[in-house]
């Protein structure tokens, strides 16, 4: 992003935030409204209180172009150029992570830009100050959306990196997906390690539950495909666990469970069945159920 700067002026270099002299005409690139601009010596001189010093004079400039002109473009183009050494400076904290430094800066100067459209001079706050949170939180934000999903060690980070190179060059020379071989052989390493790679990769990032396979697919979404908690399972374990208590109990007892729970009786049918009374029926079958369950308990 490369802004033209203005000539020297023709009595020498202009002190950085000294505005030009009436004559002094726009350099090339510069639009002829802008010519009292500041002389911008070129950004990789201007220091740090320098440009600060001349930011302030273009942000001043800024709030009286109309957004979409050459001129308003020209000067926010120009305050991009002259702080991105804040960019540089935060994306310097995340020098440690495995994307590339020239990715985080690009990141960063998004960041840097937001800050530029809503910085408004009269909060009375420098705006390095009001940059860095931003173009900070850009980088965290850009980490965020593109890092691992699941935490794997760097040797693998670094080796999934090998693999997506070999993998591009290797197609492009062969106009085939390269096998796991090809991919070992160009890399140097074994196909137990390519494989590993390729394994690691799929950590990179995760997919939502609400994803569909395709555009046009027809199995609905991964959380329609995954497994789900079978609650009639609990009762297949109960189930078997009675089993053997059941058998256990005495004959008249069990042919109580049997009329009450599978034939799906009444406790007076019951009675009327084996010729005892319903209250008798019913004391058997609480006392047989109180005995069921304290021997599940235990079992537990």
């Amino acid at each position: 992003m490369s802004v033209p700067s203005g000539p020297a002026a023709p009595a020498g270099p202009a002190a950085p935030g000294a505005p030009a002299g009436p004559g002094t005409p726009a350099g090339p690139g510069v639009p002829a409204g802008l010519a009292d601009l500041p002389e911008i010596p070129p950004f990789a001189e201007v220091g740090a209180v320098d440009a600060r010093a001349l930011s302030k004079t273009l942000f001043a400039r800024l709030e009286s172009l109309e957004e979409g002109t050459h001129e308003h473009a020209y000067v926010r183009n120009t305050l991009v150029e002259l702080n991105l050494a804040l960019v540089k400076f935060a994306a310097g904290r995340f020098r440690t992570r495995s994307e590339p430094m020239e990715d985080i800066v690009q990141v960063g100067t998004i960041g840097l830009i937001k800050a530029i459209d809503r910085f408004e001079l009269s909060r009375g706050v420098e705006f390095p100050t009001f940059a860095m949170p931003t173009v900070v939180g850009e980088i965290k934000r850009f980490f965020r959306d593109t890092s691992w999903s699941v935490r794997v060690p760097r040797r693998l980070q670094e080796l999934r990196l090998g693999l997506a190179g070999a993998s591009d060059e290797l197609a492009q020379r062969l106009d085939r997906a390269p096998t796991v071989g090809e991919l070992a052989e160009h890399l140097g390493i074994s196909e137990d390690e390519v494989v590993e790679g390729m394994t690691a990769s799929n950590a990179y990032t995760a997919s939502s539950l609400d994803a569909q396979p395709d555009e046009n697919g027809t199995e609905g979404s991964l959380a329609d495909r995954i497994g789900y908690e079978d609650h009639g399972l609990e009762d297949i374990e109960y189930i078997e666990s009675l089993k053997p208590l059941i058998a256990c109990l005495p004959q008249r007892d069990r042919k109580i469970l049997s009329l009450r729970f599978v034939a799906n009786m009444t406790q007076s049918e019951i009675g009327e069945e084996l010729g005892i009374s319903q209250m008798h029926v019913s004391r058997l079958l609480s006392r047989t159920l109180t005995r069921l369950r304290k021997a599940l308990t235990l079992d537990e």
